[in-house]
């Protein structure tokens, strides 16, 4: 039944009628007061209920009632107070149960126990309930099963971890569930337990659990394995790796091409940015190239090179010096003007290097030698 604070009804279910005898449309825009003769939520108890509507909570009152045709009820009223954007009551939703008969009663609060703990019993999730000691007061039967020596759900009441755990790990629980009682707040974090079973890993929620006086009165759970989603990220992540470790060697290679250009002249064009790891790349290909073609002329033509600075001209002469301990001869193209100047400056030193402005007359001269 939701009704506004003023008593107007706006929602009657089947269930209201059936309980109360009125159908929905005589309820709908009545007072409820005058419908079943009693005003369960005091205007002091509406404001007394301050609990944000996120949060879902709930208060309980009971009172006396009447049926349309007159018979007396006790009913206890399981209501929340909804509040609208600037923080003012529009309504009071409530869950109405005749209390009249103790033996109904019963059934009722058994029933809905019944679906909450299949509700339970079939989450793959581990759900448990502690009191304040940190003994179980429930456990849905995932939970059961996950112990070292499965275990039957009654097993574990009243049970503290240390007498079903492992030492290490009921410690390392307790630790943690200690901070969230006196945290008073719920909290999320993921654990990684060494078990019989390996390193498993979880994702879990723990929270106080408190009484109708705001008292805690122990601690709630609810853990999700989630070993098998860890392990299916590293071995993406160990994929990736490779793959991005592939692409950078067809990269390098791609970035450092040897290209033959007769019998025993190779050429190795250079664009972009030279840094220690490309440097590398490029002197272990052209003696690669050396050795394998038995090249006496090797070009190394920088016109694409961005920036000539000591890194870069250490590097080529580096690589020159590494081929002609081969017997072969450097052959340097692309020397602008402006790379010139900053060999130079460097204090470059390019003796036994051939040094020419262009591939093209890199080219010719090797082939110019290549005939003799």
């Amino acid at each position: 039944i939701y009704w506004r604070p003023d008593g107007t009804v706006t929602h009657w279910n089947d269930g209201a009628e059936r309980l109360f005898g009125w159908s929905a449309g005589e309820a709908l825009g009545r007072r409820l007061a005058d419908l079943i003769a009693a005003d369960p939520v005091s205007p002091a108890a509406v404001r007394a209920f301050d609990s944000p509507r996120a949060e879902s909570r709930f208060a309980a009152a009971s009172s006396e009632a009447r049926t349309r045709e007159g018979h007396a009820l006790l009913c206890r009223w399981t209501y929340a107070v909804l509040r609208d954007d600037r923080g003012d009551a529009h309504e009071i939703a409530a869950i109405v149960d005749d209390t009249s008969d103790q033996r109904r009663r019963e059934r009722t609060v058994h029933g809905r126990y019944q679906m909450l703990l299949q509700l339970v019993d079939n989450a793959r999730s581990f759900i448990f309930v502690k009191d304040i000691a940190g003994r179980y007061v429930f456990a849905n039967r995932a939970y059961a099963q996950a112990q070292p020596v499965e275990k039957h759900v009654v097993e574990l009441i009243g049970r503290h971890d240390r007498e079903a755990l492992f030492p290490g790990i009921a410690e390392a629980l307790e630790a943690k569930e200690r901070e969230v009682m006196a945290g008073g707040r719920v909290m999320q974090f993921e654990e990684a337990l060494q078990t019989v079973n390996g390193l498993l890993h979880y994702f879990t929620v723990k929270f106080p659990l408190h009484d109708e006086r705001g008292q805690p009165i122990g601690l709630g759970g609810i853990v999700t394995e989630i070993t098998s989603l860890r392990r299916a990220e590293a071995e993406r992540a160990a994929l990736q790796e490779e793959i991005i470790a592939a692409q950078q060697a067809a990269l390098r290679e791609l970035s450092t091409p040897l290209i033959p250009l007769a019998d025993g002249v190779v050429a190795m064009p250079l664009v972009g940015t030279i840094d220690t790891g490309r440097a590398e790349q490029i002197m272990e290909t052209l003696l690669s190239g050396i050795s394998s073609q038995g090249a006496h002329t090797a070009i190394l033509d920088i016109t694409g090179v961005r920036a000539v600075d000591t890194h870069v001209a250490d590097a080529l002469t580096r690589t020159a010096r590494a081929a002609q301990l081969l017997g072969t001869r450097v052959v340097l193209t692309g020397v602008r003007p402006e790379v010139a100047q900053t060999l130079v400056t460097l204090g470059v030193d390019l003796s036994g290097i051939t040094t020419l402005s262009t591939l093209q007359s890199g080219i010719a001269h090797a082939m110019r030698h290549a005939r003799r």
